[in-house]
């Protein structure tokens, strides 16, 4: 398998990083959003995994600009 170029791998990692803190943010937000009253306790639930998106997300587009600016 060859290697990937390091400007490629910076791409993908923030692309993940983008996608992911999005992903978070939409969890976190569907509970002011959503309309059905079974759909804001099931987002309420799920709170946990919307942050741990989210922090995923920044921390992956922290390395990425890291790197970048490295």
């Amino acid at each position: 398998m060859p290697a990937t170029p390091p400007h490629k791998q910076n791409a993908e990692m923030l692309f993940k990083g983008v996608v992911c803190a999005l992903i978070g943010a939409v969890i976190l937000l569907a509970p002011y959003i959503a309309r059905s009253p079974s759909v804001q306790e099931l987002m309420r639930q799920a709170a946990l995994v919307g942050w741990f998106s989210l922090v995923l997300g920044v921390a992956f587009i922290v390395r990425a600009l890291w790197q970048r600016w490295r």
